[in-house]
């Protein structure tokens, strides 16, 4: 994806200045926007990005995007935590549906990370 357009998160900024700095190496510096840049992630079908930020005891081993959905947008409705631990609640939508989560997300090692996630009932 060409990173003079919008960025998929949905700040409304260009993806150069928005999800793709996280994606070169620069470290989110708060978990929502680590959780807007794993979603920009999934939608660029990142997967090494989404395995660098998922904290070690959780990640999965292999991660196949190829099939996935297609995602389509991103709303962030509510979000809150500390200095080493936060959450953010979101309804991810895609062709033919929508994921309501709310997102668990450590902050390790100077770096965020997702830890886990419980899905809720939209």
């Amino acid at each position: 994806m060409n990173t003079l357009t919008p960025c998929p998160c949905g700040t409304g900024h260009l993806l150069a200045s928005c999800c793709h700095r996280y994606h070169a190496g620069e470290p989110a510096p708060d978990a929502v926007s680590l959780m807007r840049s794993r979603y920009t992630a999934y939608v660029l079908q990142n997967s090494a990005y989404l395995k660098r930020t998922w904290h070690p005891r959780t990640c999965p081993r292999s991660l196949d995007l190829a099939d996935g959905p297609r995602w389509s947008k991103l709303e962030i409705l509510d979000h809150g935590g500390n200095r080493r631990k936060a959450w953010v609640e979101f309804i991810a939508h895609y062709n033919g549906g929508q994921l309501h989560e709310k997102s668990r997300f450590a902050y390790e090692q100077g770096a965020w990370v997702y830890v886990d996630g419980t899905i809720l009932d939209s």
